[in-house]
């Protein structure tokens, strides 16, 4: 037989203490703390309105702002973990970043960068290899797109470790035929 703990019911102080500490084991945006405070509040009737109050107060006192996550988040990305733009706008959507706040931040991030350089950076990072038979190439070829670089800066990079034309005229007709990249 199981017991089930009985729900802890939240006030706006008690239910702002949570919202603090779960900002101050990361960043997060308004979307996912929401999420956070929903699983809470959830069976209490005023928990709506409790939520709206403690994300008021804390974008009052600037602990929480979807722009400054956004910016700090893509900055991340690119420089920390070597992901090219198109993994970092989908990340930010599933966060529930609005898509004006993403354009920007991403943008701002990725200005005058050279995608390539840092696709190269990222294989490095990966200690992923120039491939020798068609199963490395796709292997890299589709690690560059899960990282978020277009089909045509992998292509590029495979072309310039002379990969056999067959091979990319195979992943070329691949890449068409998935869903396209934003932007290509």
């Amino acid at each position: 037989m199981t017991f089930r703990r009985a729900r802890k019911a939240y006030d706006e102080a008690a239910l702002y203490e949570y919202a603090i500490g779960a900002l101050g084991r990361r960043m997060r945006s308004v979307a996912e703390l929401k999420r956070l405070m929903r699983q809470r509040v959830a069976t209490q009737p005023d928990g709506a309105q409790l939520i709206e109050r403690v994300v008021a107060r804390l974008k009052e006192q600037k602990y929480l702002n979807d722009s400054n996550f956004a910016a700090a988040y893509s900055s991340y990305r690119k420089d920390n973990e070597k992901f090219g733009r198109f993994r970092v706008v989908s990340e930010l959507k599933a966060k529930g970043v609005h898509s004006d706040v993403i354009e920007k931040s991403v943008s701002a991030a990725y200005e005058g960068s050279n995608e390539e350089k840092l696709a190269r950076a990222f294989l490095q990072r990966k200690r992923l290899k120039k491939p020798t038979d068609q199963k490395q190439t796709a292997r890299v070829f589709r690690a560059l797109v899960r990282a978020g670089y277009g089909s045509r800066t992998a292509i590029s990079i495979l072309k310039h470790w002379e990969v056999d034309d067959e091979v990319l005229t195979a992943l070329e007709a691949e890449a068409v035929e998935t869903p396209a990249e934003p932007g290509e």
